[in-house]
């Protein structure tokens, strides 16, 4: 059944608020030598990264063609496309956190919309994973932010690197990408940043976001130490946390002797498959073994599968998580899903970030202040149109249908928008799918045929 998007959800209505929100943008430039508005530069950026253009000097040169200044101006409302020194200069000079209100923004639309409903977990809350991922290496071009690391040989290593948390459910394909957190070298030279420490400004900012939300947080093994458990506590979310033996081994010790005490609860369930998922776990054991030590609920799993040829019994898959939700075997499984659902953010989100189109790991630019990240942030912004699309908007997704692969649809996109002018983003998506119902104008825009 077609339901028909909701208006607030729409690419049109979405690209107002980032209209809104470009306007907003201080401008420090002296107003004499303004050539191009702070919103066109911005918004011009967006709209590369929006159609997965590979190439700054390519996109450039696209928008000097009479189509390419036109669709800007109908689909994005760019009145003057800048050059491409331009957009980086303006792009440096501006502070990441003026792009915070718009994820903000979009995901209490998704709300409104009831969107976020079906990413809602046991317990109603949602599941937000963070991992850490690198975004910008090199040898030699760096800036003041950039983390450094001396190799044995003497040499230098500059990089980029954010904490990401992304919405997620085990039975939804489509993540939702938050406002990340920058690993940042903040003096120049001595003091690093770290992933944890970023994890920690991150789910700050995300309560000062989201105030109301109900969050349960999805991390690996570095997240599931005391410190981080108790950050989390202190903004009032849940978390399901990787624990490994190897960095908990006071932990699992005391399991080990829980189990010979027969306290460590077991459940087995057999599939259609022939598969054995065996789920064990036990409430209130100590993390570790300091003084001050938290107490926590432990829950491992195993997937066992039968070997055809041998007869064996093989594990498939195995790992074990922390949690301070209380555990049963009715509750179980689900913390498993939810516990596993984390790899979402490696397949759906980065994976997809960096080798699916978006780029996320090209240099667009540089810079010495702040454009490598705003890069990064409109990509993100990109990306997470896409997902709202996905989520909600029938004509993106009989367009990913029709194409099979992401790639194969935004050649097609970006093939349109070179010919032809389109005064609207449903029209594009219309032409793309039955271009045989459009009349070619000689100016080359395109409308319907009249009926």
């Amino acid at each position: 059944m077609m339901h028909k998007i909701l208006k607030h959800l729409s690419f049109q209505s979405l690209r107002h608020h980032l209209t809104k929100e470009f306007k907003k943008l201080p401008d420090k430039r002296q107003k004499v030598k303004v050539k191009y508005a702070i919103h066109d530069v911005v918004m011009s950026g967006f709209a590369m990264l929006y159609f997965q253009d590979p190439s700054l000097l390519q996109f450039q040169k696209r928008l000097r063609e009479p189509n390419g200044i036109d669709n800007l101006k109908t689909l994005f409302g760019v009145e003057t496309a800048p050059e491409e020194t331009q957009m980086r200069d303006i792009l440096d000079e501006l502070d990441r956190e003026n792009f915070r209100p718009i994820f903000k923004e979009f995901l209490h639309r998704l709300q409104r919309g009831k969107h976020l409903e079906q990413y809602k977990l046991f317990d109603e809350s949602v599941l937000c994973a963070v991992d850490g991922t690198q975004c910008f290496s090199s040898d030699k071009i760096n800036c003041p932010g950039c983390l450094r690391k001396e190799h044995r040989k003497g040499h230098i290593s500059y990089s980029h690197s954010i904490l990401q948390g992304a919405l997620m459910h085990p039975s939804v394909k489509q993540v939702l990408p938050l406002m990340p957190e920058e690993i940042r070298n903040t003096d120049g030279t001595e003091k690093q940043d770290c992933e944890i420490n970023a994890g920690k400004r991150f789910i700050r900012q995300l309560r000062k976001d989201h105030p109301q939300l109900k969050i349960t947080l999805g991390g690996d093994g570095l997240n599931s130490k005391q410190p981080f458990i108790e950050a989390a506590r202190e903004e009032r979310m849940n978390f399901i946390f990787v624990a490994k033996p190897d960095d908990h081994k006071i932990m699992f010790e005391w399991i080990e002797e829980q189990r010979g005490l027969r306290e460590v609860k077991r459940l087995v369930q057999e599939d259609e498959k022939g598969r054995s998922h065996v789920y064990e776990w036990i409430n209130k054991i100590p993390l570790n073994g300091n003084l001050n030590n938290i107490e926590v609920n432990y829950f491992g799993y195993q997937l066992l599968i039968p070997d055809n040829k041998t007869g064996e019994i093989k594990v498939n898959y195995k790992n074990s998580w922390v949690t301070d939700f209380e555990i049963s075997s009715f509750r179980v499984p689900e913390l498993v899903r939810a516990g596993r659902c984390r790899w979402k953010i490696e397949n759906e989100c980065f994976n997809v970030l960096k080798n699916q189109g978006y780029e996320l790991t090209h240099n667009y630019g540089h810079g010495q202040k702040s454009l490598s990240f705003n890069f990064l942030l409109l990509t993100l912004i990109a990306f997470l149109f896409h997902q709202i699309a996905e989520l909600t908007d029938n004509l993106f997704q009989a367009c990913r249908v029709k194409h099979g692969s992401k790639t194969h649809m935004w050649e097609t996109l970006r093939t349109a928008i070179k010919w032809f002018i389109f005064e609207t983003w449903e029209t594009l998506f219309k032409f793309v799918l039955n271009p045989q119902e459009f009349d070619y104008r000689p100016s080359g825009l395109i409308s319907l045929k009249p009926r």
